[in-house]
């Protein structure tokens, strides 16, 4: 299983028409096959980073399933879809991505994902970037060991971040060491609490711990707020 994460910047006065497209043409032509699936399109949320900047999330069965897709981008029924969606947006930079052996997401029943972009309640996801000065699989056995196992003890009621899926890019895509963690927000007077209590968060004062342990990996991430639309297939 493959995962197309992409990052658009779309132009503002045309968000509202680059997500119409996405919806009803993108959603739908991903449907006539069995191979892949839109499953995420999350919104920056305002106020916490760049404006009008969208993440869409595709699910691929496989390599030949990431292919096609290509070839229908490039020359086939999606290439007139992509060439209108360039004109809504300033850039889209894209990478592909395989579940860490760890992930609660692994296979996904591509038959089972939403394609009538139905509209549901909004959803709010901390998205996690790593980039490790370590080898990757020592920061992604961190994060196993370290954090998604110490998430899992926390009483529901306490819980900030619910893991959904943890991502490395696949070779040749992306930057690399890079790990994703995609985690849907539970939360939101925890999630207050965690951005307001800044010296709770120190690591000097966690010895021992998974803040003081990823020093040793890594000193720099990137963290953004990202809300599903209120169509997005997985929310």
């Amino acid at each position: 299983m493959l995962f197309m994460h992409e990052t658009h910047r779309v132009i503002g006065r045309h968000a509202s028409a680059f997500e119409d497209l996405y919806r009803e043409e993108w959603l739908v032509a991903l449907a006539q096959s069995s191979d892949a699936r839109l499953v995420w399109y999350l919104n920056h949320a305002m106020g916490s980073g760049p404006a009008y900047q969208v993440v869409t999330i595709t699910a691929l069965s496989d390599g030949v399933a990431w292919e096609d897709l290509v070839h229908r981008m490039l020359l086939g029924d999606l290439s007139d879809l992509t060439s209108r969606l360039d004109e809504k947006r300033y850039e889209v930079t894209g990478k592909l991505l395989t579940p860490v052996y760890w992930s609660a997401m692994q296979e996904l029943d591509l038959a089972a994902v939403p394609t009538d972009g139905c509209e549901h309640e909004l959803s709010v996801y901390m998205q996690d970037t790593g980039w490790p000065d370590a080898p990757l699989d020592d920061y992604i056995e961190l994060w196993n060991h370290d954090y998604w196992h110490f998430m899992r003890q926390i009483p529901p009621e306490r819980k900030l971040l619910d893991i959904q899926a943890c991502f490395q890019v696949a070779h040749g895509s992306g930057i690399r060491p890079e790990a994703i963690l995609l985690q849907k927000i539970m939360n939101f007077s925890t999630l207050g609490h965690l951005l307001t209590s800044v010296e709770e968060y120190d690591p000097t004062t966690w010895p021992g711990t998974y803040m003081t342990k990823g020093l040793d990996l890594r000193d720099q991430w990137e963290s953004k707020l990202l809300r599903t639309s209120n169509w997005s297939p997985m929310w």
